[in-house]
């Protein structure tokens, strides 16, 4: 049985949990205007958090078989999605089979393929507000909170060869289930670790605050959890002591975001560098639309701060 109504003009899906309050809905029609998209649209799909296979292969099997639909950006379900509809993609990007998850779905020459773009999105992101040589230099650890595609994603850029020295002095990786940290210890694995690696359950926030406590000044604190935006929280709680000098980082952008409020609850006392995830969600935007659309779109230089102030002042105007 199909759900969904046939698309009237190509059209990009987004899969989530509430896309209908992404900044995305305003900002894709400017990007489609500046990029000459003409007449493209974006429908967002939501489903609850772990929805059952079936629904994500009706979702997938649509857009397969639906002319103007020509792909998709897929959040929080990446990796139920791919275990749901793997053996319906006709290919599967080398990223995206490493981490048995999807991000993009593209439609190329007739076949259906599964990308995972956040290797790429998350390493542009983080680079754009850590100066070159900066875990070289502090020798500062990397904690990331929520074992899901996006910390599989970051560690992934860590750990790359082309980092050379300029990697995290340790990473810890926390989950509040143990099926997820055994997943990402066995990607891990089959990457091959170029940086010690911890694993902890924590199903609890006292447990994330108890490494928070013990890590290295300058350190990394990224909250890579739906916490904040999917769901209400943080993963953390408010008796949370930052590390000195250290990098508090919310891969949400919009919600209650109670993570950066701890952060900036101590900003002048631990000296914090505070970011959100807006580079991240342009990068992971702009990295989708290219591979949909067919189209190039520079990661970085004056096309790029284009389409960075056109979603500025989309969303802040």
């Amino acid at each position: 049985m199909n759900f969904y109504a046939p698309a009237t003009r190509p059209t990009l899906y987004f899969i989530g949990v509430t896309t209908g309050k992404s900044s995305i809905m305003k900002v894709f029609p400017a990007w489609a205007n500046h990029l000459g998209l003409k007449d493209a649209g974006i429908r967002g799909i939501d489903f609850p958090s772990h929805a059952e296979p079936e629904a994500y292969r009706q979702a997938v099997a649509f857009i397969r078989d639906d002319p103007m639909s020509l792909g998709a950006l897929v959040t929080t379900h990446k990796i139920d999605l791919f275990n749901a509809c793997k053996n319906m993609f006709d290919e599967i990007d080398p990223h995206a089979r490493l981490m048995d998850e999807t991000s993009c779905i593209s439609k190329r020459d007739g076949k259906l393929i599964c990308h995972a773009k956040d290797p790429i999105s998350s390493g542009l992101a983080m680079d754009a507000f850590l100066p070159d040589g900066y875990f070289e230099r502090t020798g500062a650890e990397l904690f990331s909170i929520g074992a899901g595609g996006s910390t599989i994603a970051l560690t992934w850029h860590m750990m790359h060869k082309r980092r050379a020295g300029d990697r995290p002095s340790r990473i810890i990786v926390s989950n509040r289930s143990q099926h997820r940290i055994e997943e990402i210890k066995r990607i891990h694995n089959a990457m091959g670790r170029t940086v010690p690696v911890e694993y902890v359950l924590a199903p609890q926030p006292s447990g994330n605050d108890a490494i928070v406590a013990g890590l290295k000044p300058g350190s990394v604190v990224i909250n890579a959890t739906g916490l904040g935006k999917d769901a209400p929280g943080s993963p953390l709680t408010n008796a949370v002591v930052f590390p000195e000098n250290g990098v508090a980082w919310d891969l949400n952008y919009r919600g209650e975001l109670i993570f950066l409020d701890q952060a900036r609850a101590q900003e002048k006392a631990r000296n914090l560098q505070i970011e959100d995830g807006w580079v991240y969600f342009i990068h992971g935007w702009t990295e989708v639309i290219a591979e949909v659309f067919h189209i190039d779109i520079p990661p970085r230089g004056p096309e790029f701060d284009a389409i960075s102030k056109i979603a500025i002042d989309v969303t802040k105007g």
